[in-house]
């Protein structure tokens, strides 16, 4: 079961698609992180889902969260992929010990062997403020993710 809004964000450290190690934890009291776990690189949805990003990694930046996309993938796949597609931001490896991360926060399938389509929105003092899971297959959108930065970002006068 997923983790619920309203929850710590457990921390965790994983290599980047740079084999640089990346921990949570490392973003308390700075800025707020949207977690993306996704099944597969290259896979069709996924590529989409991620190119979308892509395209509007302004309502991110602009707003001071760090965006940051987690598969089973292993770095080395992951660099590729981020390169081939232009993805100007942080893609983990939640390679070994095996979606150990996706675990944890309640979204690996184990019969598949990854993690379900999901979203974690954790404000600066590593709280989950916001999350959604779509149907296998079926890409996030991005107004899901509009109203999940509202969840973490100062009101707008």
């Amino acid at each position: 079961m997923a983790l619920v809004n309203d929850t710590k964000a457990p921390d965790f450290e994983l290599a980047n698609q740079f084999g640089e190690h990346v921990r949570l934890s490392d973003f308390l009291g700075k800025k707020p992180v949207t977690l993306v776990f996704f099944p597969l690189s290259f896979s069709s949805t996924c590529t989409s889902e991620l190119c979308t990003l892509r395209d509007n990694l302004a309502l991110f930046k602009q707003n001071g969260v760090e965006l940051i996309g987690i598969s089973v993938d292993s770095k080395a796949t992951l660099r590729s992929f981020a390169e081939q597609e232009g993805y100007d931001f942080t893609l983990l490896a939640d390679f070994w010990p095996h979606g150990a991360v996706s675990k944890e926060y309640g979204v690996f399938l184990e019969e598949k062997g990854y993690a379900n389509r999901a979203t974690f929105v954790i404000d600066t003092r590593g709280i989950i403020r916001a999350s959604f899971i779509t149907e296998p297959g079926q890409p996030r959108s991005l107004e899901d993710y509009r109203l999940a930065l509202d969840t973490v970002l100062p009101a707008r006068v």
